[in-house]
Formats: structure tokens, C-alpha cells, sequence
């Protein structure tokens, strides 16, 4: 089985480095999510049993969710439900880690700063559970695990898109040989993220784009729900 994971470094042309959005609090638990994916991704790596018995026994499988238990399946899975959650500290490799790890920590801690510390865990936590819901629901028969933090990326994506349309995010702009440090306003960047999850979910492959649209989609809806006393009150 191949696991559905996926890198934010396959096939892109915007790199974002840093955007220019100051926080007005110390974004606690956007270090310690980043810290806790490095801290499982280090402990996967280096166990003796690899990588891979980790993603059949950890991995969010839709078919398990939706039909049961796999036949004859090599390894003692956890439950299910806890699997959706577990898989989203599971990482296929080093630049899959990265690339999720950099999104997150670039649009999280403002993200986070809005929300506060236990409303973003929660936001974070939801975002990726809509995204793995996204991905089983369009692909119910599917045996092969999803890993990866891109889902709850994703939603937090979602929500920047919408609080920070005209925050600037320093990005590396690549295309063919060149190649140029630009600023670009972030609903720019993120809305081109966005369509490229559209364009790469029509052409398929080994990664799980139904999953970041879905969490993209739940990070607007849920982040609208979470600010919308505030706008009353405005």
C-alpha cells in the first residue's frame, strides 16, 4: 500500500519564506505542534521497526472507517477514529515535514494570535479531522493510509486567507531557471495554493488533495464561526 501523503515542496512555483504580519502574543502552541510532528517524525525515523509498519498502524485508512476491518491486514492497527487523529503527526519524509512544518509556522502563529492558544488546538485538531473526512467521503473504498500534517495546514491557510488577505508574505518565486525573491499580498499566494490543490485533485496521483481542499474549505467556515461575535461587536 502506498501511503497518501504529500510535500509542499512538489511541484511549486511560490516558496513563502516569511510574511510581515507581527503577533501580538507569543505563539506557544504553534511551537509545540511544529515540535511534537518534529519530535514523532525523529522517533519514526530513527525506530528500528521503520517507517512504514508506523503508517499501516497509524495511518488514516478510509476503507476501515467505512467498511470495518481490513482482511488479513500485517499489522495490529489502533482504532480507527484514533487513527484520523494520530495520522496527522506521521510524516513520509524529511521535506514532507518540512514544507507542512514551514506553512505552519509562517500563517499559524497569526492564526493563533486571533484565536488564542486552546481555540487554535482546537481549530487545528478539527481542521484536520474535516480533512481526513474530506478525503474517506470521496474515497470510502480506499486501503491506503493518509499521513501528514497538511490537512490542518490547510484549514490554518484557510483561515489567513480570509483574516489576512493583504498581509505581504515574502516568497521565492521559481519559474524554469528563474528564480526571485517578491512580495506578494497573501490571499494571492494562498488563493494560488488553493487552485493548484483544484488542478492537481482533477489530474489524481499518489497524494490526498481532496483532503487540503477539504481543510481549506473547513478552516474558512470554522474561522467565520469563531470571529463572527467579534464582527457583530465591531
Amino acid at each position: 500500500m502506498r501511503p497518501k501523503g504529500d510535500s509542499y515542496f512538489e511541484a511549486r512555483m511560490f516558496l513563502p519564506l516569511h510574511d510581515e504580519n507581527p503577533t501580538r502574543r507569543f505563539p506557544a502552541v504553534t511551537i509545540l505542534l511544529i515540535a511534537l510532528n518534529a519530535g514523532v517524525f525523529l522517533w519514526t525515523a530513527l525506530a528500528p521497526q521503520g517507517l512504514d509498519v508506523f503508517v499501516l498502524r497509524f495511518g488514516a485508512i478510509p476503507y476501515t472507517l467505512t467498511h470495518g476491518p481490513i482482511p488479513g491486514f500485517p499489522v495490529e492497527r489502533i482504532p480507527p477514529l484514533a487513527a484520523v487523529f494520530a495520522s496527522m503527526f506521521l510524516h513520509g519524509g524529511l521535506l514532507h515535514l518540512l514544507g507542512n512544518m514551514l506553512y505552519l509556522w509562517i500563517f499559524g502563529n497569526n492564526v493563533e494570535d486571533v484565536l488564542g492558544p486552546a481555540r487554535f488546538l482546537v481549530f487545528y485538531i478539527l481542521g484536520g479531522a474535516a480533512a481526513a473526512a474530506t478525503h474517506i467521503a470521496l474515497h470510502p473504498s480506499s486501503t491506503a493510509p493518509m499521513i501528514g500534517a497538511s490537512g490542518a495546514v490547510a484549514a490554518v491557510l484557510g483561515a489567513y486567507f480570509l483574516l489576512f488577505p493583504r498581509a505581504r508574505v515574502r516568497t521565492l518565486l521559481f519559474l524554469f531557471v528563474f528564480v526571485q525573491v517578491v512580495y506578494l499580498p497573501a490571499a494571492v499566494l494562498l488563493g494560488f495554493w488553493f487552485l493548484l490543490q483544484l488542478v492537481s485533485a482533477g489530474l489524481g496521483g499518489g497524494v490526498a488533495w481532496f483532503a487540503h481542499i477539504g481543510g481549506f474549505i473547513a478552516g474558512m467556515l470554522m474561522i467565520r464561526a469563531a470571529t463572527a461575535k467579534t464582527r457583530r461587536a465591531a
